[in-house]
């Protein structure tokens, strides 16, 4: 069933193909690309750069969210990602911001951000739901808000990875903040879900919860996989990017609306063959074979 969103937003982000969202960190201390785009003029030209490549969005982040990462001052924040949102927006690139903060969140949106993607899901900081409920875009609609199942910061989320069941308790963990962000005004057509791989989570756990999709969709919004290069990929002994492409067919072929990645062609020529996949097994279904 194609994917719709509320009149206003965007149609580039509706319909049943899974989407590629790039990843653009504009920090130097991120795992995988940490000080490559640093500063705004080479940042501005990576974003250019995704969007060309296929990527439906950009995700702008300021604050490291790997294992062990200090966070960032929050005025240190603002500076390194308003003006790259700024600019990737006045040139109608759909951007997103990757923030825990409601302060951020909400100069990211005036500064042009149609999507708010806050790993804590409004855990970390308690103005955010209502923040994104209240803000406007420059579309006029309220930022989409991508929220990820999350247990803790960074400095301590590895010890967090205790679970009964992992698949199970994670998505019983993000329903329960779906409903705190629904009660400060976040409505569902606004709402998308991250299962949070790499997140509070072992290598192992991380494979179980991606491999129980029926949990992962079980809240009935759309989903985001970002599994682009963690650790739990790249310990595999393959190409990080290889594996993450595998990972993004996998998704496709499942139903997701966007995989968050690193590198774009190998995962948009991943999403097609998910998505062909997944239309030719619904058509058979509808035929009755």
């Amino acid at each position: 069933m194609a994917r719709s969103w509320p009149d206003g937003l965007p149609a580039r982000l509706a319909g049943d193909d899974t989407l590629v969202m790039g990843v653009l960190n504009v920090t130097p201390d991120s795992f995988s690309d940490g000080g490559r785009y640093e500063d705004p003029v080479s940042a501005v030209a990576h974003g250019r750069t995704l969007i060309a490549q296929g990527a439906s969005i950009v995700d702008v982040g300021g604050e490291s969210t790997r294992p062990g990462a200090p966070r960032v001052d929050e005025q240190e924040e603002l500076a390194r990602v308003v003006p790259v949102v700024a600019e990737l927006a006045a040139e109608d690139v759909v951007v997103s911001v990757d923030t825990m903060r409601a302060s951020v969140a909400a100069a990211s949106v005036e500064a042009g951000a149609l999507i708010v993607n806050d790993v804590s899901a409004g855990r970390a900081d308690e103005d955010m739901g209502r923040q994104s409920a209240r803000l406007r875009t420059r579309l006029g609609t309220p930022p989409v808000f991508i929220a990820m199942h999350w247990r803790g910061h960074s400095d301590v989320m590895n010890e967090l990875a205790v679970y009964t069941d992992v698949a199970r308790d994670s998505a019983a963990e993000l329903a329960e903040r779906l409903e705190a962000l629904r009660e400060a005004g976040v409505e569902d057509r606004f709402l998308v879900v991250d299962p949070g791989l790499g997140f509070s989570k072992t290598g192992e756990q991380n494979w179980e919860v991606l491999s129980r999709w029926e949990l992962i969709c079980g809240h009935g919004l759309p989903v985001l996989i970002g599994a682009s290069r963690k650790r739990f990929v790249s310990t595999m002994g393959v190409d990080r990017d290889a594996a993450t492409a595998a990972i993004s067919a996998y998704s496709a072929e499942q139903g997701a609306w966007a995989v968050r990645v690193h590198e774009v062609p190998g995962s948009l020529a991943a999403v097609r063959v998910g998505d062909r996949l997944r239309r030719g097994r619904r058509e058979l279904q509808e035929a009755g074979r």
